[in-house]
C-alpha cells in the first residue's frame, strides 16, 4: 500500500509546486507522510461538507484545487470555519493536499481538462509558461583539457536538455595570448606570444546554477585566467504548459456552442451566460479554468471566436466587446474547474492501479444556490 509521501510525490511530479504563482499556497496541508493511503478523494473546494464526505467515505487523502489557507490565519481552532474543516479531516485520519495554480497551467491540468471536456482539438496555451531561465556558458580550453572541463560543467549541472545530460557543442580554433610580468602561465613563457590549439565548448545552464557552474569551470580549467562567456537566452515559447488553452471545434454557432457547454459542464444556478450574437460562427475557442479576465487584453485582437471562462466583471466584459473581440461565455467557477477532477483521478488510477480506491466528489460547492 502506498504511503502519503508516495501519493504526494506522484501528484507533485505532474503539478510541481514550484510552478505555482507566488501568492499561492499549494502542497501538503495536513497529514503524516509515512501514513498509508488506500482511499483518495478529489474535490474543488475544501468546504466542511466536502471534508465530511471524505471522512464518511473513509478517505485517507483529500486532494482539492482551491487552498484551505490561501490567506494567513491566526487560529485553526474548530471554532473557525477553516479550523472546523481541518479538524474534521484530521480527526477522521484524512490528509489534505492542494494543487491550485500549479494544476492550472500543467498538461492534464485544469484548463486543459476543461478544453478536452468541451471537445477542443489541437490545443496550445493562451500564454505559454516560461520554460525556465537558461543561459549559455562558452569556454575556451586547450584540446587536451577539454574533456575534463566538459565533465566538470556537467557535474555542476550544466548541459541538461529535457531527458538528456552532458550536452555540449564544441569546435576547435586557435587561441592567442601573451603572458605579462606577474603571470604564471600553464602554457607559454612570460613576454612571449603563444598560439594554442583550443576547443570552444558551449553548454546551457539554468540561471540558478550559474555560480556553481562557473566555479566548477574555473577549478577544472588549466589556465590561470580562462576565457569564458555567460550569455542570457530568450525563452523560445515552445512549452506545452501555460495559462489557459486555445483549440478548435467543428464550425458551429455561438448559440449552439453555448448549449453544448451547458450540456457538458455540471449544472449550477449560475448557468451559462453569453455575450455575443447567437449566430456568430465559432471555430477557434479559448478557455481558462477559474477567473480568466486577466487574459482579455491578450485575446481582444486574436483569431479566437469565443473565450470561455468564469467570474467576468461587468466593465471589463463590456469594454472587451466594444473593441470587437471574441464573444464571451461566462460559466460557474466551480463547474469549469470540476472537469479536472476525473482527469487527475484517472491518472492516479492508471499509475497506482488497485492499490488505492479513488472517488470524485460530485457535491456542488459553487456558492450560488438559486436564482429567480
Amino acid at each position: 500500500m502506498p504511503t502519503l509521501a508516495d501519493v504526494v510525490d506522484l501528484l507533485h511530479s505532474w503539478y510541481p509546486p514550484a510552478t505555482a504563482d507566488s501568492f499561492d499556497a499549494v502542497g501538503l496541508v495536513a497529514g503524516d507522510p509515512e501514513a498509508e493511503v488506500s482511499r483518495v478523494m478529489f474535490a474543488v473546494d475544501p468546504t466542511i461538507e466536502v471534508a465530511r464526505e471524505a471522512v464518511e467515505w473513509g478517505a485517507d487523502l483529500l486532494v482539492v484545487h482551491h487552498p484551505l489557507f490561501l490567506t494567513p490565519v491566526s487560529s485553526v481552532a474548530a471554532t473557525t470555519p477553516k479550523g472546523r474543516t481541518l479538524h474534521t479531516l484530521t480527526a477522521g485520519g484524512c490528509a489534505l493536499l492542494t494543487a491550485h495554480t500549479n494544476a492550472d497551467q500543467a498538461e492534464s491540468g485544469v484548463s486543459e481538462s476543461l478544453a478536452l471536456a468541451l471537445g477542443l482539438r489541437d490545443l496550445s496555451p493562451i500564454r505559454t509558461a516560461a520554460s525556465g531561465a537558461l543561459e549559455k556558458i562558452v569556454v575556451f580550453a586547450p584540446v587536451e583539457s577539454a574533456d575534463a572541463v566538459r565533465v566538470a560543467l556537467a557535474d555542476a549541472g550544466a548541459g541538461r536538455l529535457g531527458d538528456y545530460d552532458s550536452c555540449s557543442w564544441s569546435t576547435t580554433g586557435e587561441g592567442r595570448f601573451r603572458p605579462l610580468d606577474g603571470a604564471s602561465p600553464a602554457i607559454g613563457q612570460v613576454g612571449e606570444l603563444e598560439v594554442v590549439e583550443e576547443v570552444r565548448v558551449e553548454v546551457v545552464v539554468p540561471r540558478g546554477r550559474r555560480t556553481a557552474v562557473v566555479r566548477a569551470l574555473l577549478a577544472a580549467h588549466p589556465y590561470e585566467e580562462p576565457a569564458f562567456d555567460v550569455v542570457p537566452l530568450a525563452d523560445p515559447g515552445l512549452a506545452q504548459t501555460g495559462t489557459g488553452r486555445i483549440g478548435t471545434v467543428d464550425e458551429t454557432t455561438l448559440e449552439r456552442f453555448a448549449a453544448h457547454v451547458a450540456g457538458v459542464l455540471p449544472a449550477t444556478a449560475h448557468g451559462v451566460r453569453v455575450a455575443g450574437e447567437p449566430d456568430r460562427p465559432v471555430r477557434r475557442v479559448a478557455v481558462c479554468g477559474g477567473a480568466g479576465d486577466f487574459l482579455l487584453d491578450e485575446l481582444v485582437r486574436s483569431d479566437v471566436d469565443v473565450f470561455l471562462t468564469s467570474d467576468l466583471r461587468h466593465h471589463r466584459a463590456g469594454e472587451f466587446l466594444e473593441h470587437g473581440g471574441p464573444a464571451l461565455v461566462d460559466v460557474a467557477h466551480w463547474a469549469a474547474e470540476w472537469t479536472w477532477l476525473p482527469v487527475v483521478e484517472g491518472r492516479v488510477r492508471a499509475e497506482m492501479g488497485d492499490r488505492v480506491d479513488t472517488r470524485v466528489s460530485t457535491l456542488c460547492t459553487d456558492p450560488w444556490k438559486f436564482r429567480h
